[in-house]
């Protein structure tokens, strides 16, 4: 016992006086050439750790947009912007630009599906068909007044508003653009959906609907349709819009211009 207590006392005696040595190597090292073998050497070439975001994910948006400038950022939402709602508006105003489009199709109002159910109980059905397809057919003689209302918006976008919305979301620019433009659109449609209703004929025929429900039922309904088609109308230019933009963010293919091709080039991996 006592020989493994003194070997073990031999052993702690030859460590601290081995780190004592080494600490006073360490110190003249220190004292004659100015190197602190204390602090670690950095490799050559080792790359810096890229900045995170609270994410956790790498940080490139900064980079990305570094070589844009906000000019051109700006013309390159302006222009996606503009593309969207031309090729949007063109695709719905034309003659089943609405009905035959599932995506926007403008449907029996949800007031009114009991009379639908209805009529078609009764042997009506055709009837309650050219119903919606009137609403639709309205709704394609309308859409073309929300072009300049869009073109006004787009204008007057700001060079922050351009940035923020580049790094945003798949619809971010659409957003932006229903922010702005959707109290316009509702105020300046309204008069042109009444229209449009009167001269395919669809306030006739769901008048006539309407009348025949309520006379087979003995009950009172009302709606109306002026709102339901302005809105809808509106919903559906929208959507025809969100689905460029995020076309154009996702698809190289459909940035057919180069300021379109250097902007969301540039946002790629965001």
């Amino acid at each position: 016992m006592r020989k493994n207590i003194l070997l073990a006392a031999g052993l702690l005696f030859s460590v601290s006086t081995q780190a004592q040595l080494l600490d006073m190597i360490k110190s003249t090292v220190k004292d004659k050439t100015g190197v602190d073998l204390n602090v670690p050497v950095k490799t050559k070439g080792t790359a810096t750790p890229a900045t995170t975001s609270p994410s956790g994910n790498v940080n490139t948006s900064s980079a990305n947009l570094g070589n844009l400038t906000s000019s051109q950022i700006s013309s390159g939402l302006k222009e996606a912007l503009n593309i969207g709602v031309t090729d949007g508006v063109k695709k719905l105003a034309v003659t089943d630009g609405f009905f035959k489009n599932e995506a926007v199709k403008i449907l029996m109002p949800e007031k009114l599906r009991k009379i639908d159910a209805t009529l078609r109980s009764i042997g009506m059905g055709s009837l309650a068909d050219e119903g919606v397809k009137l609403l639709n057919r309205a709704a394609e003689d309308a859409v073309t007044e929300a072009a300049p209302i869009f073109t006004n918006a787009i204008t007057s976008m700001t060079i922050t508003d351009a940035k923020n919305i580049l790094l945003g979301s798949n619809n971010a620019a659409t957003h932006y653009l229903q922010s702005k433009t959707q109290s316009q659109l509702f105020t300046a449609f309204q008069p042109k959906v009444k229209a449009s209703l009167g001269k395919v004929g669809a306030d006739t025929l769901w008048k006539n609907l309407i009348s025949k429900y309520n006379t087979f039922t003995g009950q009172s309904v009302t709606t109306d349709l002026n709102e339901y088609v302005t809105t809808e109308t509106i919903n559906g230019v929208f959507k025809m819009v969100a689905d460029k933009e995020s076309g154009i963010r996702n698809t190289p293919a459909m940035r057919t211009t180069s300021i379109l091709q250097k902007v969301f080039g540039a946002q790629d991996s965001k």
